[in-house]
């Protein structure tokens, strides 16, 4: 069914006459009485009659004009649902308690106006794919990968440089420091199940490994935070790596310890990627809510891969900014 043809019944039926709904509509009379025409061929019936006054409705028409007002507001709210700033906006992050999820928070409280739609991708070129496609409008990762450049149509920008923490047990060697060094974690087992090989995480893990010689295993199926815990809590030859502001709760008598660890300090490079042609107008606020509130990056006593870029962007607005994930959490 044409919907012009259906918006023209309409007009007629409240103009009462074809001349006048053709003025409203800035149609030729003729090209009205075409579109109602091809209507009452598709429905099989008399929609009108004319009269000295006008067009009349006839049963017919008097019974199809409700649902015809009906379809027309569908067609305006699919519209409007995918119009920008009519629809929310939508913005993956890869876990719920991760620093992602907090910026996103943050976010809102800002800006509580602004209608949003968190999702949760998991590898990167998903995540671009649906940035690609209009699926999603931002996504929080580290960039790229080395030797996986991002497409040239995709921006982004540093956002949050996280820095690392030991959570250990309270049998554990290092329980009791206030902080160590990346050096004094050479020898410790460091378990760390949510690492997928791939993925720019598992990258990032890759290369601290090598620089710093460090032992990270990624044994086992990864039961989610609540089971880590348990068994970092339980294990005193274990521990893993969590970012600062990942948000987690465990009982009271696991006496688990976070502990800074520096000289230098690892920092895990969150970033916003937006498509360059997005023209939601709550992406241009997220951008400058993140650079407003974004702390510097590569910070004097850090350490960052070599293949994570600082930022890329095109000569627009003010840069988006969000954020990806923490290997130790799971969506």
């Amino acid at each position: 069914m044409d919907l012009e043809a259906v918006r023209t019944f309409v007009a007629v039926a409240e103009a009462g006459q074809f001349q006048k709904a053709a003025a409203d509509l800035s149609l030729t009379q003729q090209a009205v009485s075409k579109r109602i025409a091809a209507l009452e061929r598709v429905l099989g019936v008399r929609l009108f009659t004319r009269a000295p006054r006008g067009a009349e409705l006839t049963i017919d028409g008097q019974a199809f004009l409700p649902h015809a007002h009906d379809v027309l507001r569908v067609a305006e709210r699919a519209v409007a649902s995918v119009r920008p700033g009519h629809r929310p906006l939508r913005v993956d992050v890869i876990a719920s308690r991760g620093a992602q999820a907090g910026l996103m928070r943050g976010f809102h409280r800002a800006y509580p106006d602004v209608d949003l739609d968190v999702v949760m991708l998991f590898e990167i070129e998903t995540a671009v794919a649906a940035i690609r496609s209009g699926a999603i409008d931002a996504s929080f990762r580290a960039v790229a990968a080395p030797g996986r450049p991002l497409p040239e149509d995709i921006e982004s920008v540093r956002v949050l440089d996280e820095p690392l923490q030991l959570l250990t047990g309270p049998a554990h060697a290092l329980a009791g420091a206030r902080s160590v060094t990346v050096a004094q974690l050479a020898g410790h087992r460091i378990w760390m199940p949510g690492i997928v090989p791939g993925t720019e995480w598992g990258a990032y893990y890759d290369d601290l490994v090598a620089e710093f010689s460090l032992t990270i295993e990624a044994t086992g199926p990864n039961f989610g935070s609540d089971a880590l815990l348990d068994t970092i809590a339980d294990t005193p030859a274990l521990a893993t790596f969590m970012g600062e502001h990942t948000r987690l709760i465990w009982p009271a008598d696991h006496g688990l310890r976070r502990i800074p660890v520096t000289d230098p300090t690892p920092v895990y490079p969150h970033s916003l990627l937006w498509h360059r042609d997005n023209p939601h107008p709550a992406l241009a606020t997220l951008r400058a809510h993140l650079a407003a509130t974004a702390a510097g990056h590569a910070a004097t006593g850090t350490w960052t891969p070599d293949w994570v870029i600082p930022h890329r962007e095109s000569p627009r607005p003010s840069p988006p900014t969000l954020i990806r994930q923490d290997p130790n959490e799971t969506a």
